[in-house]
């Protein structure tokens, strides 16, 4: 087993005060570093997304003047501005992945994104033999759902860490959570990371 870390997207705008807040996004982030800093050697790969929106163009229709918050969206995540960076409360480790998306489109998966170097998530996932991935991050509802999804449907084996995610809204994140489930995420506190066995 090859166990792999989805960090999703937890930037300043997605979090309190951004653009797109997720109430609880700041506690998520203290939450994971934690996570991180207890178990540094649970994961044996780290990826953390984060949207990285052209500022020039409205990103494939991503980005709208009067968006309606389904599929069109204000301006948020623009890339290399103070809102694109992670929040200043999640510790990430030195050997951490990064993963851009959403350059010049709509990018709510991981797998919709890659490297500076232009490396695809789904190759890079290829090549390290990952098996399994837990998946943490913003928003529930939006593009931790569709990372998950995404995941599953390449046949890897998914746990959602329920306590370091948060959504935009409370019932569509159920809802989201349950569709996961019913398509084969397990949903576990992230608890269950201490009784994984740690990798060399």
């Amino acid at each position: 087993m090859t166990r792999a870390l989805f960090i999703i997207d937890v930037q300043n705008d997605f979090t309190e005060g951004g653009v797109l807040a997720v109430q609880g996004g700041a506690a998520v982030a203290e939450r994971i570093s934690a996570l991180l800093a207890a178990q540094p050697r649970a994961h044996h790969w780290i990826f953390a997304s984060r949207d990285w929106h052209d500022a020039e163009s409205d990103n494939g229709g991503h980005i709208a003047d009067e968006p309606d918050l389904v599929s069109t969206w204000p301006v948020h995540c623009v890339a290399a501005t103070a809102g694109s960076e992670y929040h200043s409360a999640l510790a990430l480790p030195q050997r951490t992945v990064h993963i851009l998306k959403g350059r010049g489109e709509p990018g709510y998966s991981i797998f919709s994104g890659s490297t500076e170097a232009g490396d695809s998530i789904g190759a890079l996932l290829t090549q390290r033999g990952v098996t399994d991935i837990d998946v943490v991050g913003l928003a529930t509802d939006h593009c931790v759902r569709a990372s998950v999804l995404d995941a599953l449907e390449r046949g890897q084996r998914v746990r959602v860490l329920t306590d370091l995610v948060a959504g935009v809204d409370g019932a569509a994140s159920e809802a989201a959570l349950m569709e996961m489930a019913h398509m084969g995420a397990v949903l576990a506190e992230s608890t269950v990371v201490a009784h994984d066995t740690v990798i060399d």
